[in-house]
Formats: structure tokens, C-alpha cells, sequence
């Protein structure tokens, strides 16, 4: 199907966003787990989760930004996430990591739509490949954290 330079653009930032919110909503769950669990435990949390997806979160805010400030597009500000319903701490990490993955597929998607080539912006591309690569750790290390629960 074709579509317009500005079509393609709206598209990118649109799917860019819903990447972005999800990445969000993991921040929340987090939150919640981190007030379940005990101070060393939720150190951990923070150190490996939520630290590095608030990094990614603020780096798809940017590449949003950015992107939509050079192409003419309105700003655009994320609401915080909401945590949900969840059964415990592991019931919000579980949460959390399904978030993230949903959000590496989002960015996996629209990396492999060629919308960002097509687009012809390089610092999008890069963008979107960081904050794919901040989320990409973060499942295995909520899987070896969950390990340690109630242990």
C-alpha cells in the first residue's frame, strides 16, 4: 500500500508511541513490586530493572520528540503508566517483562517495516535500536531476580 511522506512519518510516531506507553506501564509494575519486596530485594529490582527501563523509557521519549520536532509534529507527552492488577511482586514483574517484550516487538516491527530507511532519518533508526537495546537484557535479569524470590 502506498502512502505519503507525512502518512509514513504520523505511522512511525505512532507506533513509536505505543512502544513508548508500554515501556511506561513496565515502569509502573515495577514500582508496585518494589514496594512489595524486602529493601535488598527491591534494591536489586531497581538496580537491574528499574533503572535501566526508565533509561529506555527516556530514550524513546526523546527519539519521539526529536522526531516529531524536526518533521513538524506536535509535542507529545506520555502519561505515566498504570501498574494494573497483579498477584505479588512476581505477579508485577511478570507484568513488567511482558510490557517490555511487547515493547521490543513493537520497535522490532517498525525497524523491520523499513518506515525508519524509508523515512530517511538515521538519528530515529539509532533511537529506536538503543532503546531496543536497553530493553533486550531485561527480561533474562527479571527471570534471575525472580530466582531469588521468597528465597
Amino acid at each position: 500500500m502506498a502512502y505519503t511522506n507525512a502518512e509514513g512519518r504520523q505511522q512511525l510516531l505512532d507506533e513509536l508511541g505505543s512502544a513508548t506507553e508500554a515501556i511506561g506501564m513496565a515502569i509502573a509494575m515495577l514500582g508496585e513490586a518494589y514496594e512489595l519486596l524486602d529493601d535488598l530485594t527491591a534494591d536489586r529490582l531497581e538496580e537491574l530493572l528499574f533503572r535501566p527501563a526508565q533509561a529506555a523509557s527516556g530514550r524513546a521519549k526523546r527519539t519521539y520528540a526529536e522526531f516529531a520536532e524536526r518533521m513538524g509534529f506536535p509535542p507529545r507527552s506520555f502519561a505515566v503508566g498504570s501498574a494494573g492488577h497483579a498477584s505479588g511482586a512476581r505477579g508485577h514483574i511478570d507484568h513488567a517483562v511482558e510490557a517490555i517484550q511487547r515493547a521490543d516487538a513493537e520497535l522490532g516491527e517498525l525497524q523491520d517495516s523499513m518506515l525508519p530507511v524509508e523515512i530517511g532519518d538515521a538519528a530515529v533508526r539509532a533511537g529506536i535500536s538503543e532503546t531496543r537495546g536497553l530493553l533486550g537484557p531485561l527480561p533474562h535479569a527479571a527471570h534471575e531476580l525472580e530466582r531469588t524470590l521468597g528465597r
